[in-house]
């Protein structure tokens, strides 16, 4: 069974999170747990109804499985690689601030295309059900709190740095969007 609402799906969740990590924002010690904490337990539960649709007539076989754990393993080195895309500087108040980059938006893009197919080949092996389509949830949360932790440690190392007299060669600010010196 084959639907354009489940990419349809993926898209939209995937354009409004490349549309908020290309905001500047503070960077929030709990913010992006707690919705990275409801796409889990979205996950499990959809992960629950697509174990219960893709078994109704066939059981699990190992190669599914273990093709679910690789899709789940997937999302951790494209969170990692992400964070290093996403710009993190001192703002004025001496809070950090944070701002993905074009090169962040192109990742979220492979990280959405890398599930699609993963979840096509779990369908596949599946031979029946959405199993594929219903790790999505758990695979966003998976690899957004992975980006979200490395982000929230590099602003932490920065806010825990002394800030720099204004002037001085060293405290000199620069532009996030471009790098240079402001």
């Amino acid at each position: 069974m084959h639907t354009t609402a489940g990419p349809a799906l993926a898209l939209l969740v995937v354009a409004l999170i490349v549309r908020r990590q290309l905001r500047t924002r503070p960077v929030r010690a709990a913010a992006p747990l707690i919705g990275t904490a409801v796409l889990g337990v979205l996950g499990v539960v959809a992960l629950t109804f697509g174990v219960a649709s893709a078994t109704e007539h066939h059981p699990l076989t190992a190669p599914t499985v273990a093709l679910v754990v690789l899709t789940l393993a997937l999302a951790v080195p494209l969170g990692v690689v992400r964070a290093r895309t996403v710009r993190v500087w001192r703002g004025p108040d001496g809070g950090a601030l944070r701002k993905g980059t074009a090169l962040t938006t192109a990742l979220w893009l492979v990280s959405a295309a890398v599930h699609a197919a993963m979840a096509q080949w779990i369908d596949h092996t599946a031979t029946g059900g959405l199993l594929g389509l219903s790790t999505l949830h758990l695979y966003l949360a998976v690899t957004y709190t992975v980006q979200a932790l490395l982000v929230r440690r590099r602003a932490a190392r920065l806010t825990a740095e002394p800030a720099e007299p204004a002037g001085s060669a060293t405290g000199t600010a620069t532009d996030p969007a471009t790098g240079a010196a402001a």
